[in-house]
């Protein structure tokens, strides 16, 4: 396997390409040179979120693809409806995470870079809802890419005694930060399938969630911790209750424990195996049963 930033001729018995829009051109001259190998690619989340919506370059893309990849259970929902039959789900893994959880009240983090997609400072408008007495802390982690976002997170920061933005960290650090939150709190507008969601159930860390396919095609539409896009109020009563209700916050961690074999390496590698056998790259043999 080599992975590559485009194809440019390379010898290969098939192609996965990540992303359809930016993979476009890799994909059509790949299909065009060996019109008998297959083409697998991957629906990001800038592909389908809120839906569909691909340059007819990126709709030939999944025209020549021999199967389609989401990386939630609802990303098929958000292609052309011919499309639908191609498209397999293989959530992303994580490798847990164990540290303590910090003990001064209950901490819970957004991971996200600063733009307005991500919805990043949702959690900040809640939290100012809240009574001061309440023993809640939220923390940003992410680059200040949009400037506006930025000035406004800072403003936060200034004013908001519960409300830290550490800007940009690596990924060892944002994952320790993760490890150690009470909650994991992930307010975008939309999402391909976010990886920190499989990272926090993976170390065990409950999921807060805007209410998208993205994030409901991990957790499921049943999930208790999920809330209307931009809700800030919807928001302001989960955070309390996730800091006042021991028995919310106890279902809450279970359900996140079972989620865990979900996003278990294993079960990733096997749906990656049974895929390339379905495309005959490996003998029968090989398929997980």
């Amino acid at each position: 396997m080599r992975v590559l930033e485009r194809w440019d001729g390379e010898t290969c018995d098939a192609l996965v390409a990540l992303h359809a829009q930016k993979s476009s051109d890799s994909v059509l001259r790949f299909h065009a040179s060996h019109p008998d190998r297959p083409v697998v690619v991957v629906l990001a989340g800038t592909d389908i979120y809120p839906v569909w919506a691909g340059t007819p370059e990126a709709t030939a893309a999944l025209d020549a693809a021999t199967l389609l990849v989401g990386l939630q259970a609802e990303a098929a929902n958000a292609v052309p409806a011919r499309f639908r039959p191609k498209v397999r789900t293989i959530v992303q893994s994580a490798t847990p995470v164990r540290a303590t959880r910090v003990q001064d009240g209950v901490q819970v983090v957004t991971l996200a870079h600063l733009r307005p997609v991500k919805d990043p400072l949702r959690g900040l408008e809640a939290l100012e809802l809240l009574p001061p007495s309440l023993p809640l802390h939220l923390v940003l982690a992410g680059t200040g890419l949009d400037a506006g976002l930025a000035s406004l997170a800072r403003a936060g920061a200034a004013r908001e005694p519960r409300f830290r933005w550490l800007g940009e960290l690596d990924r060892k650090a944002s994952r320790n930060l993760l490890a150690t939150s009470h909650a994991c709190l992930v307010p975008s507008r939309g999402e391909g399938g976010a990886n920190v969601v499989s990272e926090a159930i993976a170390s065990g860390v409950p999921v807060i969630a805007s209410e998208i396919p993205g994030n409901t095609g991990i957790l499921g539409r049943d999930w208790p911790a999920l809330f209307p896009v931009g809700d800030t109020a919807a928001l302001a009563r989960l955070l309390h209750r996730l800091v006042s209700d021991d028995s919310f916050r106890q279902a809450l961690e279970g359900r996140t424990a079972a989620l865990a074999p979900l996003v278990d390496p294993a079960s990733e590698r096997a749906r990656w195996r049974d895929l390339l056998c379905d495309l005959r790259l490996l003998p029968s043999g090989n398929r997980t049963v």
